[in-house]
C-alpha cells in the first residue's frame, strides 16, 4: 500500500490528521491535487477516450439515421429526429460544461436526465474539451478543497500565550 492511500492520508493531509481530504475525481482519483502519479497521462487518456467515444457515438447515430431513412417516414420526421439530437447534444454540452465549474442542482439534474441521455455526444465533447484544459471538475474541487483547508487551519490554529497577561496600552 502506498504512503498516499486513503488509510495513510494524502499529500496535503498526513496520516492521522483530522483535516479535510480532497474529493477524488473520476479517472483521476486525487492525482489532481499535486498533478502527480500519471496525472498528465490520465488527462491525455481521458481526452483521447472521450473523443473516441464521441466519434463512435456519431457513427452509431449515423446508422440510426440510415435506418430511419430506409423506413421512409418522410422528411418531417427525419428533420425532427436530427434536430432533436442536435438540440439535446447542445444542451447536454452546456449542462456538462457548467457542472465542471459549479455543483449542479440535484433536482434539476434529475429532471434533465432524459435530455442528457439523448444528448450524450454533447456530454462526451464537453468532457473532451475540458480534459484539454484540466481534469474535468478540477477547478471546482480545488476551490472547495482549498476553502475547506483554510477553514480547518483557522479553526485549529492555536493561540500563543495567555490572553489575560496581554500588555495593555494606556
Amino acid at each position: 500500500m502506498s504512503e498516499k492511500s486513503e488509510k495513510n492520508g494524502t499529500p496535503a493531509t498526513p496520516a492521522g490528521s483530522s483535516g479535510p481530504r480532497p474529493e477524488p475525481l473520476r479517472f483521476f482519483g486525487t492525482t489532481w491535487v499535486d498533478h502527480d502519479h500519471g496525472y498528465t497521462a490520465r488527462r491525455i487518456g481521458a481526452s483521447a477516450g472521450s473523443l473516441l467515444a464521441a466519434a463512435v457515438s456519431c457513427l452509431v447515430l449515423r446508422f440510426a439515421y440510415e435506418g430511419i431513412a430506409i423506413a421512409g417516414p418522410g422528411s418531417f420526421v427525419t428533420v425532427l429526429v436530427v434536430a432533436m439530437f442536435a438540440i439535446c447534444s447542445a444542451l447536454a454540452f452546456r449542462h456538462t460544461w457548467e457542472a465542471f465549474t459549479k455543483r449542479p442542482d440535484p433536482d434539476r439534474h434529475a429532471s434533465l436526465r432524459g435530455l442528457l441521455t439523448i444528448g450524450f455526444v454533447g456530454s462526451l465533447l464537453a468532457y473532451f474539451f475540458r480534459s484539454l484544459i484540466e481534469a474535468p471538475g478540477e477547478k471546482l474541487h480545488r476551490e472547495e478543497y482549498e476553502k475547506a483547508r483554510k477553514q480547518h487551519d483557522s479553526r485549529t490554529t492555536r493561540r500563543t500565550g495567555n490572553p489575560s497577561k496581554k500588555r495593555r496600552r494606556d
